[in-house]
C-alpha cells in the first residue's frame, strides 16, 4: 500500500468550490430532508421489532421455553448506500437479518416472509431464494427493501452485536457468508477513511456523475454502489485532508490514469485463513482475467468489479478521461460543475443498435422477467464481443418503457394483440473499418437467447406472456421504439458536443480524441470522402496500441448521417444473397440474421425470427427471441486481495490467448482483431507528484 500523496490543506478557493459543489448538487435530490430520514429509522425500527418477534415465536413453536425465546434476539444491519449516508431521495434501503443457529434459512423464506406480507406497510413482497445471495424484496411504508438473511452459530445475537469480527464466519455456510459480506464491507470502508463527511460528498458527487453518464450497474458490467465507494475511499486516502472539490479533482486524475488490471485495495489483507476462497490471480486462474479488480476490504475478499468486460471498460475509461478534463476546466474557473453531470449523448453515438424487447403480460410477471433480463444482458455484451468484427458492444443501463405511439412495434402475445408490458434495452455497436464487410450476429444472439431460456427452465419461473426478442435497428429507425422528443433532445447535446470539440481542436463528437487518433483514422479512411470519427473509442494513449481497430464506419461525427449498413435476412428456405436496401457503399457492414426455433418444457418456443421493419426503404431483417424468465443469479469468481505495488502476478503474461479478456476467443487468426476489443490500455505516465497512486 502506498501512503498518501498529499497531506497538504485545503485552500479557501478549495472550500469556497466545496460549497459551489454542494449547491449544485442540490436540483438532483441527492440529499434528503429530515422527515425523510425519520420516516427510514421509523421503518428500520418497525422491521427490527417484527425480527425479534418472529425469532420468539419460531423458537416457542420449536419447543423452546418462552422465558429463553425472549433473550434469543435478532436484529437488522443496514449497509449499501443507506448505511455510508449517500443515500439519494427515495432510494431503496439495503439491509440483513441476523438470527441466531436455532432458526433455519427455511423458517425466513417460510414463515416470516407470510409474516411480512400479512403486515398493512407492506406490498409488492416477493422471495428470490434461489438468487446468489437470496433475498426478500419489498416496499415497506413506500420504502423500498432488499432483506438479506444469515444464521450466526450463536445462542443469542444481543442489540449492540458486532460483525466484523472475523471468527463470526466460522463454520457459517456460504450464503450466509455472502449476506455478511455487504454489512462487513460497508462497516470497513467508513472506518478506512480520514474523514466521513468529505468522504460523502464526494462519494454523492461521483455516484451521481456515474448515473448521469450512464456507468453505473453492476449486473450490466460497470461498476456498482459499493465499487464506487471503494475508488473514492481509496482517494480519501491518497488525500486525507483534502476537502470534497479537491477529492472529486484527484479522483479523475489518479484512475483516469490507473494502470489496470493493478487491483485497488483499501488495506493489506487480513491474515485469516477460515477455508474460504479469496481473490488471490497467483492462486486461482480465473481472477487473472479480471481487467478491472477493486478488492473489497473485508474477510473473505472479493473482487466487486468481475463483471467488467472489454466494451463497458472502454467506456469507464473514456469517460474518466472526459470527467478529468472537466473537472480541471472546473477547478481553474473555465466550467462550473454542472458541467459534470450533463448527460451525453448516447443514441448519437453510433449508427447501429441492438434492441431488446421485453415483454410480459401483467405487472408481477414484468418486474420478475426484466431482473432476469438485465442480470443476463452482459453475456450477450460478451458473445458480441467475440465477434472480431465488432470493436466495442456499448449497453445502455437505461431499461426504457415501451412509448404509446410506438406500440406498433411491440411483440404480441398468444392472442395476437400487443403485450400491455414492454421494456427495451438498447446496445450501440462499433464495427471495425473494412471493405464489404459482412457481419452475421446469428450466433451471438442465439447463444445470449439459449442462455436465459436453460436458465429459465432450470428454475421452472417461465410464465404466459414472458418474451424476449433482439432486433438489429439503424439509428433513423429508432423513432419506432423511443419517444420523439427524447431524441430530439440527444440530438441537441450530440451537436453541443460537435461544436465544443471543433472550438477545443478535436475531432470526437465527446470532444476527447487526440491528434494521433484524428491520424489514424484518416490512414484507415483515406477512400472515405470524410472521415468519421467515434466517441466511445476514444481512451487513454497507448490503448492496447492497435491501431487496426481503433475507428470505425458506423460513428457518428456530428453533420454526417449519409452511410447506412446494409442487411441480409436469411430464413429457412431463403436464398441466402445479401439484399443491399440502402445503397451500396462498401465500407459498411452487412448484418445477417438466420432463424432459429426451440420448445422450451411448458410448450413456449425460443425462437430468432427475421422480422421486417414496417419502413419503405428499410426491409431490414430483425432478430427475433422468445424465451422464458427467472430472477436468480449465477455466482461471481472468487475473491480475495494481493498488495497494489508487491503483487508477483504479472497481468501482461497471464491471458496471452485473450489479452487479458476472459470473454474473447483463443484462435490466433483473430488475435489482431480482438486486441482493442478487451479494453486493455497503458495508462500514460503521471506527473512526479501522482506516480504514488498506483
Amino acid at each position: 500500500m502506498t501512503s498518501a500523496i498529499s497531506t497538504a490543506e485545503p485552500k479557501p478557493e478549495d472550500i469556497q468550490k466545496t460549497k459551489e459543489l454542494e449547491k449544485s448538487l442540490e436540483p438532483f435530490n441527492v440529499f434528503e430532508a429530515e422527515e425523510e430520514l425519520n420516516h427510514r429509522m421509523e421503518i428500520l425500527a418497525k422491521l427490527n421489532t417484527l425480527v425479534k418477534q418472529w425469532v420468539r415465536d419460531v423458537s416457542i413453536a420449536k419447543n423452546m421455553p418462552e422465558a429463553m425465546a425472549e433473550k434469543l434476539g435478532g436484529k437488522i444491519y443496514t449497509f449499501g448506500s443507506y448505511r455510508l449516508g449517500v443515500h439519494h431521495k427515495g432510494a431503496d434501503i439495503d439491509a440483513l437479518c441476523v438470527a441466531p443457529r436455532n432458526i433455519e434459512r427455511a423458517d425466513y423464506f417460510g414463515s416470516f416472509f407470510e409474516l411480512l406480507k400479512q403486515q398493512p406497510e407492506v406490498t409488492e413482497c416477493r422471495a428470490v431464494e434461489e438468487a446468489f445471495v437470496p433475498v426478500i424484496k419489498m416496499n415497506f411504508d413506500g420504502i423500498e427493501i432488499d432483506l438479506l438473511f444469515a444464521r450466526l452459530a450463536l445462542k443469542e445475537i444481543p442489540d449492540n452485536f458486532d460483525l466484523r469480527d472475523d471468527i463470526l464466519l466460522k463454520n457459517l455456510d456460504q450464503k450466509s457468508v455472502r449476506s455478511l459480506n455487504g454489512c462487513r464491507v460497508t462497516d470497513e470502508i467508513l472506518r478506512l477513511v480520514p474523514n466521513i463527511d468529505n468522504f460523502r460528498l464526494a462519494l454523492r458527487t461521483i455516484k451521481l456523475w456515474a448515473k448521469r453518464h450512464g456507468i453505473y450497474s453492476n449486473s450490466l458490467g460497470y461498476f456498482g454502489g459499493v465499487s464506487w465507494a471503494m475508488l473514492v475511499a481509496r482517494t480519501c486516502q491518497l488525500y486525507p485532508n483534502a476537502v470534497a472539490a479537491t477529492l472529486v479533482h484527484k479522483f479523475f486524475l489518479v484512475f483516469s490514469r490507473w494502470k489496470w488490471p493493478q487491483p485497488v485495495l483499501l488495506k493489506q489483507p487480513d491474515n485469516v485463513n477460515l477455508g474460504f476462497q479469496v481473490w488471490d490471480p497467483r492462486v486461482n486462474v480465473q481472477d487473472r482475467f479480471h481487467l478491472m479488480p477493486i478488492i473489497t476490504p473485508a474477510y473473505p475478499q472479493q473482487n466487486s468489479t468481475f463483471n467488467v468486460s472489454s466494451s463497458t471498460r472502454k467506456v469507464m475509461l473514456m469517460e474518466f478521461t472526459r470527467g478529468m478534463q472537466i473537472t480541471d476546466d472546473i477547478m481553474m474557473g473555465k466550467q462550473l460543475w454542472e458541467k459534470l453531470f450533463e448527460a451525453p449523448s448516447f443514441f448519437y453515438r453510433y449508427r447501429h443498435f441492438i434492441v431488446l424487447l421485453v415483454t410480459s403480460s401483467n405487472a408481477d410477471d414484468h418486474l420478475e422477467w426484466c431482473g432476469l433480463v438485465e442480470s443476463k444482458i452482459r453475456y450477450l455484451i460478451q458473445n458480441l464481443e467475440r465477434n472480431q468484427h465488432i470493436n466495442l458492444a456499448h449497453v445502455n443501463p437505461k431499461c426504457y418503457e415501451q412509448h404509446e405511439q410506438n406500440s406498433a412495434t411491440t411483440l404480441n402475445g398468444a392472442d395476437g394483440k400487443p403485450t400491455p408490458f414492454c421494456s427495451l434495452w438498447f446496445i450501440g455497436l462499433e464495427f471495425e473499418r473494412s471493405e464489404n464487410l459482412n457481419v452475421d450476429l446469428t450466433e451471438s444472439i442465439q447463444s445470449f437467447t439459449d442462455s436465459v431460456h436453460k436458465h429459465a427452465v432450470h428454475i421452472k419461473l417461465l410464465k404466459d406472456g414472458m418474451k424476449i426478442e433482439a432486433r438489429h435497428v439503424r439509428r433513423k429507425q429508432l423513432t419506432q421504439y423511443l419517444d420523439p422528443n427524447l431524441l430530439k433532445r440527444e440530438r441537441k447535446i450530440s451537436d453541443s458536443y460537435t461544436q465544443s470539440s471543433s472550438t477545443a481542436g478535436g475531432g470526437n463528437s465527446n470532444g476527447s480524441a487526440s491528434p494521433a487518433d484524428a491520424g489514424s483514422r484518416k490512414r484507415k479512411s483515406g477512400d472515405l470522402a470524410a472521415s468519421l470519427t467515434s466517441p466511445i473509442a476514444a481512451s487513454p494513449a497507448g490503448n492496447n496500441g492497435s491501431a487496426s481497430k481503433k475507428r470505425r464506419n458506423d460513428s457518428f461525427d456530428g453533420a454526417s448521417n449519409s452511410s447506412f449498413c446494409s442487411i441480409t435476412s436469411m430464413t429457412t428456405g431463403q436464398s441466402t444473397e445479401p439484399q443491399h436496401i440502402e445503397g451500396n457503399d462498401v465500407n459498411t457492414p452487412t448484418i445477417t440474421a438466420v432463424s432459429n426455433t426451440a420448445t422450451t418444457q411448458s410448450g413456449a418456443t425460443l425462437t430468432t425470427t427475421s422480422a421486417r421493419t414496417a419502413s419503405p426503404r428499410n426491409d431490414e431483417g430483425d432478430e427475433s427471441t422468445t424465451a422464458p424468465s427467472s430472477s436468480a443469479e449465477e455466482p461471481p469468481s472468487s475473491a480475495g486481495m494481493l498488495d497494489e505495488e508487491n503483487c508477483s502476478f504479472d497481468p501482461s503474461t497471464s491471458a496471452a490467448n485473450s489479452n487479458g479478456n476472459p470473454h474473447s476467443t483463443s484462435n490466433s487468426n483473430n488475435g489482431s482483431a480482438n486486441d482493442s476489443s478487451n479494453g486493455n490500455s497503458s495508462a500514460p505516465a503521471a506527473p512526479a507528484a501522482e506516480v504514488a497512486c498506483s
